[in-house]
């Protein structure tokens, strides 16, 4: 029991799924309501895996967010995964809310898809139009006007998740909607990730960002080891599995450049998030299918069957 639940007050909980297009701002969002880097952020579509966990508590409610996959049409066995994921986590979840990127050319088409399956499911959507600051105002009016008339959505929220213009306003909202109930998490808990899983997720951000192209998308990252030293710092292994032997030497670079740069900007970010030393040995090996691997799937909680 907590001590809020101790002093007799009115406690809520309740998840919320964050759902959207590829790259409409999910991540960025759920960092920001969080308040500390819970899953990772690029500019590439695609890049979260897994229903990520991050906790916000606000007065007397804990929400509990549940940031899934961009929503897209799936064609390899891992796509249709993280689509199962993001669609699992909206029906789970009290309530949903769907991200929307206001500064694409077309925001409806991008998202008549979701829509229709919203509209199908026939429960109330909260619209987060993010990006506002990239939109002119009279635009941004006309089309959350288009969004509103579809009948989907409950409440709109214009935001700006990089800046966090709105994001306050809508943290409130949510907090008065959840369920009544006692908390499911310490108020002190930040995700249900293990540090493990989220430290190979801070890797396989950096090789997003220094990689280009495809090859993110042929990579995973998994924790081998992790040796907690104590004042010394934590010793962590990390094995980056590829599926040819070409990019397994674009992973390494010449002499080794690009993997010791990921491995710096890891470790260095690593170290600031556990705010003591980080050791961090990175491997790179060829498993050509490991996109077809059960056991691949199961960290992430992504059903391989899907």
């Amino acid at each position: 029991m907590t001590e809020t639940e101790k002093a007799g007050e009115v406690t809520r909980c309740g998840f919320v799924a964050l759902l959207g297009a590829p790259n409409a701002g999910k991540s960025t969002l759920l960092n920001r309501l969080v308040g500390s880097k819970i899953s990772i952020v690029t500019p590439k579509v695609q890049t979260t895996r897994s229903r990520v966990l991050g906790i916000l508590m606000h007065d007397h409610s804990q929400i509990i967010f549940v940031d899934t996959p961009g929503l897209f049409k799936p064609k390899k066995r891992l796509e249709r995964a993280m689509v199962a994921a993001a669609w699992g986590g909206a029906q789970d979840a009290d309530m949903s809310v769907l991200v929307v990127d206001v500064s694409r050319k077309d925001p409806m088409d991008d998202n008549a898809d979701i829509i229709d399956a919203l509209k199908a499911q026939g429960r109330p959507v909260i619209l987060a139009l993010n990006k506002i600051d990239l939109m002119d105002r009279e635009k941004l009016l006309k089309l959350s006007e288009s969004f509103w008339a579809t009948g989907v959505f409950s409440d709109v929220f214009m935001i700006s998740a990089h800046k966090g213009h709105g994001v306050p306003h809508l943290a409130e909202f949510l907090a008065g909607k959840v369920p009544q109930g006692p908390y499911l998490y310490d108020e002190d808990q930040l995700s249900d990730m293990p540090m493990r899983l989220i430290a190979a997720e801070v890797t396989r951000e950096k090789l997003f960002l220094n990689m280009h192209d495809e090859l993110p998308y042929s990579l995973t990252v998994e924790t081998e080891s992790w040796e907690d030293k104590g004042e010394r710092g934590i010793r962590i292994e990390q094995t980056i599995y590829v599926q040819r032997e070409g990019q397994r030497k674009i992973v390494l670079g010449e002499g080794g450049q690009a993997i010791r740069k990921i491995g710096t900007q890891a470790r260095a970010e690593l170290t600031n998030m556990m705010e003591r030393p980080v050791h961090l040995f990175l491997f790179v090996k060829v498993r050509e299918d490991w996109q077809d691997d059960k056991e691949r799937y199961a960290p992430w909680g992504l059903d391989w069957g899907a």
